[in-house]
């Protein structure tokens, strides 16, 4: 079982345009609405899959209303804690003649002192009543101190559970000394968390971001690949499949949801790492954050090798 925490979700719309011209009039050729922000792409790519999620959502307004319907509609259970707050709006814009994406997003506004104590109630009743993983991803809303996502975290150890994080900034030192069970990052995050080079050998970057965390560790290197390092110092890699798309947004998010849908099922890292690449390449194909054709993640899946590069440390 997976819950997740739904922190800062939006209305996604994604406009395709046949050329995009800055000061011009454009009318899309195609328009896709979805119930998006990591945390609830995460939750629709990983239902997607097959995992059993529940999302607990600070939703305000008429947006809010829509995002709970269309949750609901991807048979995501969904427990709403209420704000005054509008949900918001992000957008993206992909032109037919270039594989560049513009993407215009709002911030995620700040969540009231009352809603925040609902949300955390809500989390502890649903962390008492599900085992399994809790995810936080995305960055937290504006005026959230830094210590504020890894008072989640403790909720879930507290209640027994497994914590998976998915998040930059501030906010991820806090949540590192956590010691969550999985950080799923990228090679640039890991550097700005660690005072490190970018350019520092992959491996190495993991290695000091579990010296940290103390739990499994993924770094996604873009079209290089990625990387897995398990609890006791296995290093799995993976190389990037040639197939490349347009709409990468969502597909970090998509990557997480297939390393937990397989993680949750008792399976290895090596196992997840497979799925969790072919999910990332398959939302790149279509336009809508955390949406895919199961059928391609399949056959990506069948295409990729982990390669076992270490064994463990003792």
């Amino acid at each position: 079982m997976i819950t997740v925490a739904g922190l800062t979700p939006s209305v996604d719309l994604t406009y395709v345009v046949g050329h995009l011209e800055l000061g011009q009039i454009h009318r899309p050729t195609q328009v896709v609405r979805r119930a998006g922000g990591k945390p609830l792409n995460f939750a629709r790519a990983a239902a997607a899959l097959g995992a059993d999620v529940s999302i607990v959502a600070v939703l305000g307004g008429w947006t809010g209303d829509w995002l709970a319907d269309e949750l609901a509609k991807a048979k995501i259970a969904v427990h709403r804690v209420g704000t005054p707050v509008l949900t918001r709006t992000c957008v993206s814009i992909s032109s037919d003649d270039s594989d560049e994406l513009t993407e215009i997003y709002e911030y995620a506004e700040p969540i009231p002192a009352e809603v925040w104590a609902a949300a955390r109630e809500a989390l502890t009743s649903e962390l008492a009543a599900r085992q399994g993983w809790l995810v936080i991803s995305g960055g937290p809303p504006r005026g959230l101190p830094p210590t504020g996502l890894a008072e989640l975290a403790e909720l879930a150890h507290h209640a027994g559970r497994q914590v998976a994080v998915d998040t930059h900034g501030a906010s991820l030192v806090p949540l590192l000394h956590s010691h969550p069970e999985l950080v799923k990052i990228n090679r640039a995050e890991a550097a700005q968390v660690l005072g490190a080079d970018p350019a520092t050998d992959l491996t190495e970057l993991a290695r000091a971001v579990q010296a940290k965390s103390g739990g499994i560790v993924v770094l996604t290197d873009g079209a290089a690949g990625s990387i897995g390092l398990t609890a006791d110092g296995r290093i799995h890699a993976v190389a990037a499949p040639g197939l490349r798309g347009r709409f990468p947004v969502g597909s970090g998010d998509s990557f997480l949801a297939g390393l937990l849908a397989r993680l949750d099922q008792g399976d290895d890292l090596g196992s997840a790492l497979r799925l969790a690449t072919a999910a990332g390449v398959a939302n790149a194909q279509v336009p809508g954050p955390g949406s895919f054709d199961a059928t391609l993640v399949t056959e990506v899946e069948r295409k990729i090798t982990v390669q076992a590069i270490s064994t463990p440390h003792h």
